[in-house]
């Protein structure tokens, strides 16, 4: 008797615990993010760039929920840099959020536009067909100099921030808190939409296709909808990225970028929301501080690190913690159990 009332109440508890133990530690590593710039500074500019990658892994963590792997997505990474860097060049005078709504519109009018072809492959065609499209926007930005500033490319001159000039430090600051905002933001609003009947059909790509067929419902169409979203979450890191760096250059676009966003998102744990921002910082330290301390064989370490992950941890760095989580809440409710039991 004791075993049939036992393990319902423990597989609720256990459900109804570990949303909450992990919205605990999200809000603790936000708020130590938020408070980097105080107790490490040094680490400032690092966490920043990590966030920025970060959010262009969302984008492509998005596509990985429906099955999809995209090698080319610095494509919309690098053209939102860009469109930041020309409008600061003709409009000097623009503000912060103008920069960055049209490096994000760039964005997604091109996802809206590569998607139109891409939509109807899927696998390798689908990833080599987005490397395509990339390495292309890579050629044109690597000949046209007179426009693109070849391989030196633009810098981005500091816009205004609500139309107060700033200095470099407030402006970091500014930048780094924005990048926070956004990550909290943009990674709720993912979760959600992940959740809404959209999400839920989009993902059904990766399930069963032929079902939203019959539905009637056109698997292109769906496909195009989060693929364009995922270009929209890429273009907000690529304009944090150029924002942080003033510089935009080719190399946004280059093939090892988009190459780059996968390890980050398998190294997080594939199709989840927090593993992107988690395995964007794990990597970002990893990849400085073995740079570091262990010169040309840092990429040696990061493959290494990889291949351990997947080889003994297929869920990343986010399905190594949901274990942990779960075994020391079924430990915690141990001792309980046996006294219920007697």
């Amino acid at each position: 008797m004791s075993d049939t009332t036992r393990h319902p109440t423990s597989d609720s508890a256990k459900s109804g615990a570990m949303p909450s133990i992990r919205a605990i530690l999200t809000l603790l590593g936000i708020l130590l993010l938020a408070a980097v710039p105080f107790i490490a500074p040094s680490m400032q500019l690092l966490i920043n760039l990590a966030l920025a990658k970060g959010l262009a892994v969302l984008g492509v963590t998005v596509l990985l929920r429906a099955g999809q792997v995209s090698f080319g997505h610095a494509l919309f990474f690098g053209i939102s840099a860009y469109v930041g860097a020309f409008l600061m060049a003709s409009l000097p005078e623009a503000d912060l959020i103008l920069v960055l709504v049209a490096g994000v519109g760039g964005a997604a009018v091109s996802g809206l536009l590569v998607g139109l072809f891409v939509v109807r492959y899927r696998g390798i065609f689908f990833g080599m067909l987005n490397l395509a499209f990339s390495m292309i926007f890579w050629s044109i930005l690597e000949k046209f100099y007179h426009v693109t500033g070849g391989a030196d490319g633009i810098r981005l001159a500091r816009p205004a921030v609500l139309g107060m000039v700033m200095e470099r430090s407030d402006f970091e600051a500014v930048i780094f808190y924005l990048s926070i905002v956004l990550m909290v933001v943009l990674g709720w609003f993912t979760l959600r939409w992940f959740a809404s009947p959209v999400g839920q059909i989009f993902q059904t790509i990766k399930t069963n296709e032929t079902r939203l067929e019959y539905l009637g419902l056109s698997p292109r169409r769906v496909l195009l909808s989060g693929y364009m979203l995922s270009a929209a979450l890429c273009g907000v890191g690529g304009s944090l990225m150029a924002l942080t760096q003033g510089v935009v250059t080719p190399e946004y676009v280059w093939w090892v970028r988009s190459a780059e966003m996968v390890f980050i998102a398998v190294l997080g744990g594939a199709g989840s929301v927090r593993g992107a921002f988690i395995g964007a910082l794990i990597y970002e330290v990893v990849r400085i501080y073995a740079s570091a301390f262990a010169g040309d064989v840092w990429q040696l370490l990061l493959g290494s690190f990889l291949l351990v992950i997947i080889l003994f941890a297929p869920g990343g760095i986010m399905g190594i913690a949901d274990t942990l989580i779960g075994h020391r809440k079924m430990s915690s409710q141990r001792p309980g159990t046996a006294e219920e039991a007697k």
